[in-house]
Formats: structure tokens, sequence, C-alpha cells
């Protein structure tokens, strides 16, 4: 397993070791001891799974302290562009994003830490499998405008309108969310 570094502080890429032959593949997608060696402790305490259908936006989502969640997420169907926004005024990367391409054929992983909003765009039909460093709370469930441009995210629409819910259409602007409360690191 691998720990590459990405753009937002303290988010990470992971490349498990795949072992693969003509019956197919095999590899560890979580393991806690190893996670604990390359420096991700978290404990995870909630697995989701989300199917969307090609074009569906799902995010920004984060929840307001004291329940934060980290996540540890990826693609098992599909290809979707999973996007970070750093919300920790604190934070070397604060109001920044980073976007990653995840896929059933990469394999790859994203380590999402505490204080930071999610969200991806289904680029086919696509399956996400997360696990959570926190219970899901609702009272404390926010989220931000996919599209402040303040943030100025590039999403890959190629064109086409992304497919939103309600909720997801009307989320506030990040200088409004961050107003609300301030994310420690």
């Amino acid at each position: 397993m691998q720990k590459i570094p990405t753009e937002i502080h303290g988010a990470w890429i992971i490349e498990p070791e795949i072992h693969e032959d003509h019956r197919g593949l095999f590899f560890e997608s979580y393991r806690r001891d190893k996670f604990v060696q390359l420096g991700i402790p978290d404990v995870f305490v909630q697995d989701n799974h989300s199917r969307s259908c090609a074009g569906v936006l799902r995010g920004l989502h984060f929840q307001y302290p004291p329940y934060e969640m980290s996540k540890l997420v990826r693609c098992t169907r599909g290809k979707l562009y999973d996007v970070v926004v750093d919300m920790r005024a604190s934070s070397p990367t604060f109001k920044k994003w980073m976007g990653i391409e995840l896929s059933e054929s990469n394999h790859r992983l994203l380590y999402i830490p505490t204080g930071c909003a999610h969200g991806f765009f289904a680029m086919t039909e696509c399956e996400l499998l997360y696990k959570c460093g926190a219970l899901f709370h609702q009272p404390s469930d926010g989220g931000m405008a996919y599209d402040d441009p303040e943030i100025g995210i590039r999403w890959p629409f190629h064109g086409q309108k992304p497919i939103l819910s309600d909720r997801d259409v009307t989320q506030p602007s990040f200088a409004d969310v961050t107003r609300l409360v301030q994310f420690g690191l």
C-alpha cells in the first residue's frame, strides 16, 4: 500500500498493492495496522454505499463540529470525479480544492480528513463505498454549493448539466458556511 500526498493538507491518495493473475485480482482496500503505519490512525465506525446514475453530482457535504468525520472513499463500479474542499481556517490549504478520478479500474482510494467538504460527479453509472470516522449525525449535516465561484471547482461536466438533489441545488456558499463555524485542523 502506498500513500500519495494531494493538494489538500492531510488528504491522501492510497494505492493498494494489486495481486493479479489469470483468475482475476485481489487487494486489501483497508487494513487498520497498515493505515496506522501510513500515518492514518482513524477508527472507522460506519460504512456507506452510494450508487449514482451517470451525470449525478453529490455534494459538497460535511458535518459541523463537533461531529466532523473523516472518510475513506473508493469507487467499486464505474468512474467518478471525487472532490475535497478544505474548510479548516488554520490549514495551510484553507479554501483550496482538489479532484481525482476514482474508478473500478484504477482501484485508488481517497482519504479525506475531518474539516473538509466532500462531493463527487458520476462520470458513468457508478458505486462508491466509503468508511466514515464518525457516525452520521443529522443535526450536524452540512453542505456547500458545488459551483461556488469563490472555490472555483473545475468539474468535468463536458457541457452536460449535473443532476442534483433538491438539497444540493440550494446549498449555501463557502463564505456563509465558514462564517457559521471555524473548522480546526
